[in-house]
């Protein structure tokens, strides 16, 4: 599941390929879209929830409101049924995407959409190598380092002047994330701890100087 861009999406993976899945773009219903397509998926698969045997979640880079749900809902489910939780960068769970269904094979970047005019973004070499560690930056500010790469993402499509060479997908797929995630694992390599990449400060903060307000 990931939950660390607008799409909430869910997908059931059978360790050789995803048997159930779906997906749904909306930035402000992470809390409430998220454990109906779990079900909806379980259903489709003809599966019950008992019989997960482990849970991969994308840790983001994302913001703090949205990328929660998915790792809070993740962490819920991995104590309940006993089985293992591990993470997987969303932006890795992109660049796979545009290399199985689009056919990119590199170099080239992924970029999400940070809000506060930002960008979330990688390098990757392939669609499976990422060179260096994710980051957020303004699109003009790394528009010279990019230039010539296809750029994969929301992020892309939404600075057009950045990044001309916008590439698809725009969102993150969870059947790509299961499915990089069962090819690393059956390579013997470690995945991410279920913990957030969230390369800032939430926008809500406590007000600087605030007056206390105690009764006489």
């Amino acid at each position: 599941m990931d939950t660390a861009t607008p799409a909430v999406t869910v997908a059931l993976h059978d360790g050789a390929s995803v048997i159930a899945s779906s997906g749904q773009v909306d930035a402000r219903r992470h809390g409430e879209l998220l454990l109906p397509a779990v079900d909806r998926v379980l259903a489709e698969a003809g599966v019950k929830l008992e019989a997960v045997t482990g849970v991969v979640v994308g840790v983001g880079p994302g913001p703090y409101t949205g990328l929660r749900v998915g790792l809070v809902t993740a962490a819920t489910f991995g104590s309940a049924l006993a089985v293992p939780v591990r993470g997987i960068c969303t932006l890795d769970g992109l660049a796979y995407a545009a290399g199985q269904e689009g056919g990119l094979e590199g170099p080239f970047a992924v970029a999400t959409d940070a809000r506060r005019k930002e960008v979330y973004w990688a390098r990757y070499e392939d669609a499976r190598t990422r060179t260096g560690d994710p980051a957020v930056d303004r699109p003009a500010d790394i528009a010279e380092a990019l230039a010539g790469l296809p750029v994969v993402g929301q992020g892309a499509v939404l600075y057009p002047e950045a990044f001309p060479d916008a590439r698809g997908p725009e969102h993150v797929a969870a059947g790509a994330l299961a499915a990089l995630a069962a090819e690393r694992l059956a390579a013997g390599q470690e995945l991410l701890e279920p913990q957030p990449l969230y390369l800032r400060r939430p926008d809500a903060q406590v007000p600087k100087n605030y007056k206390v307000v105690t009764p006489k």
